[in-house]
């Protein structure tokens, strides 16, 4: 079961992690690196928020201030370092995530659950349109990872994991559609008629009205 984190926002996760190395910087360092690396295609990032994680980082005792910075008639900034609470909380939490796999919820699997909604032949074009996405998806991160070849492959894991993933999907999709095509998904015939009919399904109003 995930832990409760003291700063559970994923930007958190990426700040310690800059920072474990031992190189204080000040967030908007922090930031111009996150960007620079693409992290943002990596997980999801509120720029506004930054500075807000790493106060409550502060504030929790993962992170501290070391001084300050003043460049030219730019603002002071100030400099923050990482705490040994700090750097226990993101190996703590990276061999969390590394090790325990965690249900996550996506809006494609909350409209997958409701599909019946829509007319099977819909249903095919819509899927269509997603694969032809994906596959352009796919070619997009292949080109990525080949220009990248010089790079040493620990920093190209999340990529590779993310063109996985993305394959996997592209080829889960063709499959449901190909069976919605040809008629051999159970219970096809059922959602045609009801679509065609307006007649409700009796296998659907069952479920409907179990208790």
């Amino acid at each position: 079961m995930a832990k409760r984190r003291k700063v559970g926002n994923l930007l958190a996760l990426a700040l310690l992690a800059l920072l474990a190395p031992g190189r204080p910087m000040h967030p908007y360092q922090m930031a111009g690196i996150l960007r620079r690396t693409g992290k943002e295609q990596d997980m999801k990032i509120k720029w506004g928020s930054l500075y807000t994680v790493v106060q409550n980082l502060e504030k929790h005792g993962l992170i501290e201030e070391t001084g300050s910075q003043r460049e030219g008639r730019r603002p002071e900034r100030t400099v923050y370092a990482i705490t040994d609470a700090g750097r226990a909380e993101v190996r703590d939490w990276l061999r969390e995530l590394v090790a325990e796999p965690e249900p996550e919820l996506h809006r494609f699997e909350a409209a997958l659950s409701v599909l019946g909604v829509l007319p099977p032949d819909e249903v095919i074009e819509l899927l269509a349109a997603r694969l032809r996405a994906l596959d352009e998806n796919i070619a997009r991160q292949r080109k990525a990872l080949k220009q990248s070849e010089q790079v040493p492959r620990l920093f190209l894991v999340e990529a590779e994991y993310a063109l996985a993933m993305t394959q996997a999907e592209a080829a889960w999709v063709s499959g449901l559609r190909k069976e919605l095509m040809d008629g051999s998904l159970a219970g096809i015939q059922q959602w045609r008629d009801y679509h065609e009919t307006g007649e409700p399904i009796s296998d659907w109003e069952r479920l409907l009205e179990e208790e």
